[in-house]
């Protein structure tokens, strides 16, 4: 018998080994999807300039120390091969993303235990919720920090490998050079303080005289509870089918308690003394555990601050992260008010949506509580001979009805244009997506307060609910952020949701009243449903550029090495074509230059370092740095007689310097657009400079005008 057995399970090993290796296959490669499509003026470009040439000359001070890690990781791969072209770093760049997909999925699958495709199908979906060009190393490395973090701290909490903790708080520590707005991944130290206490609440109960709780019997719990007897049945399959969380360690756990002292499950001789030695033991690892992340922590800013100092002087380092604090003076949107206020907004803003599935959830269940009372009298009826009717055409029609009732709900969630098809911009995933941030707290929250629920589920839901929090935190782009960041998230939800789907079971009260969570289980599928369509069809057409998503990308360059075999806009391929030409033929590349007018990625694309920064109209970019900067660039050309930087202009900015010298233009401005760009004390600044240094217009096409 046991050879058989043995001969019928290799077949389905083979085939489920076989299916994870596709699986991780595809999680790899899947984020490399789109390296071949752009072009962004914005982002993508002035990052990797800023990767090229890493350093105070061609950067603001603030931008460089601000995100210092992720610049010097940025700059290392721009040394590897075929980085010298934008398909070549989007390679490197998105392979982070990958990194993240495969060490979430490994996590997931090998210390939680969740089911392979579940797992898979979540990240999936995080990956497509990736909207954010990879080329911003400075979300992507913190992501990938954050994650390593997260893994060794629940690993290290579980476990008690204080090394793990120590690990933990260093790759925190360097995310503070990631990003400096990574300052607030400090929270997750409420996960460590919490865990502890639920430890020692758990270990408190147990040592109670005649208590017979332990650890290794807490896993067991079942998760369904029903009402009445017909309930035992689906009562063992939960038993059955629970996923729990490290075993291992909590069996261990378990024996510690029985063993500790020689006390077993009958408690202490003197339940006063236990408690008191259970107090003194619990702020005694409280402390060591804080002590340890605290000390990995530090030792990692104290190292790496020490670097800084070493190679620019930490007086430049607290320049730059002065000038960071000082932006909110015009950047109004990056003041911390802001950024949370908007982050609440968004939550806010979507509980319209929640309340009206809550309405329908709730209908739902009055229903199938009618339908259950008539069903209960049916079945009485027939067990004394009156009736023929059994209630099981009720029972199946109240269920077929709800079930249109939930697809229902999805068609008018469509009509009611909560989310689009227009998968080359954000408006197909911006509400769902926010919802299943919501859903995804909603059921952390739940299991963290759930009696059953082991301590290693509630360590995972808390987690969870502090990377959604903390991830958005430091951005001005709202829950944005948290939804590029789900790579545990998204795969704990669809795992927790599948867990209910299969073993939530009914409540039957007095009277024959049933509270039934079968309308639940609709909404929550038909609503799963629709965000991973949504999901998947936006991770497979959304590319990131100027803010929104590209279309019709099907030309490309030809004369620009760095843009090779990148699809694009024809108009932008147009723009792009005469501008390198130009360039070509008057040997640019390498020369300095000053852009203007959000167009920051062409010091990337054209090869030519910035003059002090790439993005100088940006709004974080303050008007005091940039008089500082034009006035000892002057100071260089006219006492040094060094060479004048190249300035390109936006056209419209172009436009408004040809009238302001007094030429015509057959496609003058607008007046509001005259006065928008007149009232820009930068721009007047960039002006006067290229009056005083007498610039003239030596190229212009239909988007830039170049000034020499």
């Amino acid at each position: 018998m046991e050879a058989n057995e043995r001969k019928y399970r290799q077949p389905q090993r083979r085939g489920s080994n076989l299916l994870e290796n596709l699986f991780i296959v595809i999680l790899a490669f899947y984020p490399l999807r789109h390296i071949g499509q752009g072009i962004d003026l914005w982002d993508t470009g002035y990052n990797y300039a800023n990767f090229q040439y890493t350093g105070t000359e061609h950067m603001g001070s603030m931008w460089m120390f601000s995100t210092y890690l992720a610049n010097i990781v940025g700059n290392w791969l721009t040394k590897l091969p075929n980085a010298d072209t934008l398909r070549g770093m989007n390679l490197y760049t998105g392979l982070f993303v990958s990194a993240l997909a495969l060490a979430g999925y490994f996590f997931c699958t090998r210390k939680l235990k969740m089911p392979r495709g579940i797992v898979f199908v979540g990240e999936m979906a995080a990956i497509s919720l990736c909207w954010c060009p990879t080329a911003l190393l400075y979300n992507y490395l913190t992501y990938v920090l954050f994650l390593s973090s997260f893994i060794l701290l629940y690993l290290g909490l579980t476990k008690d490998i204080k090394g793990f903790l120590a690990a933990a708080g260093v790759l925190l520590g360097a995310n503070v050079l990631v990003r400096f707005s990574n300052l607030p991944e400090m929270a997750m130290i409420v996960a460590v303080w919490a865990y502890d206490i639920i430890v020692w609440l758990e270990e408190r109960k147990d040592k109670r005289p005649g208590s017979t709780g332990s650890a290794g019997h807490r896993m067991e719990s079942t998760e369904g509870r029903t009402g009445n007897a017909d309930s035992a049945g689906k009562s063992t399959k939960t038993q059955k089918d629970k996923r729990e969380f490290g075993r291992d360690s909590v069996e261990k756990q378990g024996n510690s308690l029985q063993n500790k002292d020689g006390r077993g499950e009958s408690g202490s001789r003197n339940g006063k003394t236990a408690a008191v030695a259970g107090g003194t033991g619990f702020w005694k690892k409280v402390l060591g555990h804080t002590l340890w992340c605290f000390l990995g922590y530090a030792g990692a800013l104290a190292v790496l601050l020490n670097y800084i100092h070493i190679r620019y002087g930490i007086d430049a380092y607290f320049e730059g992260i002065a000038r960071l604090f000082a932006m909110t003076d015009t950047a109004v949107d990056y003041k911390p008010s802001a950024m949370i206020l908007g982050i609440v907004e968004r939550y806010v803003e979507h509980l319209y949506w929640v309340a009206r599935m809550g309405i329908i959830i709730l209908g739902g269940m009055a229903l199938f509580a009618v339908a259950g009372w008539l069903e209960e009298r049916l079945r009485k009826k027939k067990d004394k001979g009156n009736s023929r009717a059994s209630g099981r055409f009720l029972h199946i029609g109240t269920r077929l009805l709800w079930a249109a009732v939930s697809v229902a709900m999805i068609v008018w969630l469509y009509v009611r244009k909560y989310c689009s098809f227009l998968f080359y911009s954000y408006d197909p995933v911006i509400r769902p997506g926010t919802m299943f941030l919501m859903l995804a707290m909603l059921i952390a929250v739940i299991r963290i307060f759930h009696k059953d629920s082991p301590r290693e589920e509630k360590l995972l839901s808390g987690m969870v609910v502090l990377v959604i929090l903390v991830t958005s935190i430091g951005s001005n782009n709202g829950v944005m952020p948290s939804m590029n960041n789900l790579f545990v998230a998204a795969p704990y939800t669809l795992w927790e949701s599948w867990r209910f789907l299969r073993n939530a079971g009914d409540i039957r009260l007095k009277r024959g009243l049933v509270i039934s969570s079968f309308p639940a289980k609709g909404i929550l599928t038909a609503f799963l449903a629709l965000c991973l369509f949504q999901f998947g069809g936006f991770g497979a057409q959304f590319v990131f550029a100027e803010g929104t998503g590209i279309q019709d990308a099907s030309a490309f360059v030809g004369n620009n090495a760095v843009l090779k075999n990148i699809k694009m806009n024809p108009e932008k391929a147009q723009w792009m074509m005469e501008l390198s030409d130009y360039a070509n033929e008057n040997e640019l590349q390498g020369k300095e230059v000053i852009l203007y007018g959000n167009i920051p990625a062409l010091s990337y694309y054209l090869q030519m370092p910035a003059a002090f920064s790439a993005w100088p109209d940006l709004d974080s970019y303050h008007l005091e740095v940039m008089e500082e900067a034009l006035a000892e660039l002057e100071g260089m050309i006219t006492e040094k007689g060094a060479e004048k930087p190249v300035i390109i202009l936006e056209h419209n900015y172009a436009l408004y310097k040809e009238e302001s010298d007094g030429e015509t233009s057959l496609f003058p401005l607008s007046e509001e657009g005259r006065q928008k760009i007149g009232d820009e004390a930068k721009w007047k600044l960039l002006m006067e400079f290229m009056d005083r240094m007498g610039y003239e217009q030596t190229f212009q096409n239909v988007k830039f005008g170049l000034y020499r």
